[in-house]
């Protein structure tokens, strides 16, 4: 009989995405054929001690770890020191990718699109009457450091911004203020590290009572109509595969990532690339891969398949 693989899932953790963290880790762990792995649960908040004691008999960590101290490189960093592979991007990947005033700079230095951006620190909210001036009105004001749209808000003219800007303040010591791209949003998965593939691509409409894609639309079962393949023209389609493989490869991730997209009349506007995506039953990865023909327990089959090839 072949010997099982020993993998740990990984979920949990500290951050504000904890309990989404927690679903998704629950969903891979139910669904990892028992067949071929010997799967343990670890939740690093809880069970740090244990993971570093039993590192030796974990052949592959599977991190769900959403958001600060999971999806920025420190868990990725922790896991190289002990020796332990793990499935998805490395430290400097992680790190860049989840930095949104960085992943801009990245994404800016090879020709992708972005919005237009004023990163914001504590001393210089006596620059927000000039915001206004330079990207217009409204603004989208997000942490630079967080992930599943926590402290996201729309907000227009100076009081509501400086509101906002207070507010995203509470998550992270630097705020990214960023020109309102209106049009349709969409989201493109990415299977791979060098030779890659794209999933089909998915786009996202919150229903009525959500300005955009926040926390709730994201997580509430119904909240959101995701359409899998996004109806969009060919030539769109084929510009927002070929952004989401040059951010991949612009970043250097490993095995998978999830690029966020608007659509702004002919052009497809990057926002972000998840390194971490969400595994939840409302996830948008696992609908790209069921639109791709892929189980769930498939998709984690080939997660793990290109984890172990990149050695």
């Amino acid at each position: 009989m072949r010997k099982r693989l020993r993998v740990a899932v990984l979920a949990g953790g500290w951050s504000q995405e904890r309990a989404v963290s927690l679903k998704s880790g629950k969903a891979v762990y139910e669904a990892l054929d028992r067949n071929k792995y010997d799967v343990k649960w670890y939740d690093p908040r809880d069970d740090l001690d244990s993971l570093i004691e039993e590192r030796r008999q974990i052949e592959l960590a599977f991190i769900l770890l959403h958001g600060r101290l999971g999806e920025d490189g420190r868990m990725q960093g922790m896991l190289d020191i002990l020796n332990v592979p793990f499935v998805g991007s490395g430290v400097l990947s992680s790190a860049t990718a989840f930095n949104k005033e960085m992943a801009k700079a990245v994404y800016k230095s090879k020709g992708l699109s972005v919005a237009e951006a004023v990163v914001l620190r504590r001393d210089d909210l006596k620059a927000i009457d000039k915001l206004r001036e330079r990207i217009g009105s409204p603004v989208v004001i997000k942490p630079v450091a967080e992930g599943s749209s926590v402290g996201i808000c729309i907000a227009d003219g100076e009081t509501e911004i400086r509101k906002g800007v207070e507010q995203a303040f509470e998550f992270c010591p630097e705020v990214l203020v960023e020109e309102y791209v209106e049009g349709r949003e969409i989201t493109c998965c990415v299977l791979g590290n060098r030779d890659l593939d794209v999933l089909p691509i998915v786009e996202i409409r919150p229903a009525a009572g959500y300005g955009f894609f926040d926390y709730e639309a994201k997580y509430t079962p119904g909240a959101t109509e995701e359409i899998c393949p996004a109806p969009i023209s060919e030539t769109l389609a084929k510009q927002a595969r070929e952004h989401a493989k040059r951010a991949h490869l612009a970043l250097d991730c490993s095995v998978w990532s999830r690029t966020d997209m608007i659509l702004r009349n002919d052009t497809a506007v990057l926002l972000e690339t998840n390194t971490i995506p969400g595994m939840t039953e409302t996830s948008l990865f696992p609908l790209a891969a069921r639109g791709a023909g892929m189980t769930f327990s498939g998709l984690l089959d080939r997660l793990i398949a290109l984890s172990l090839e990149r050695g």
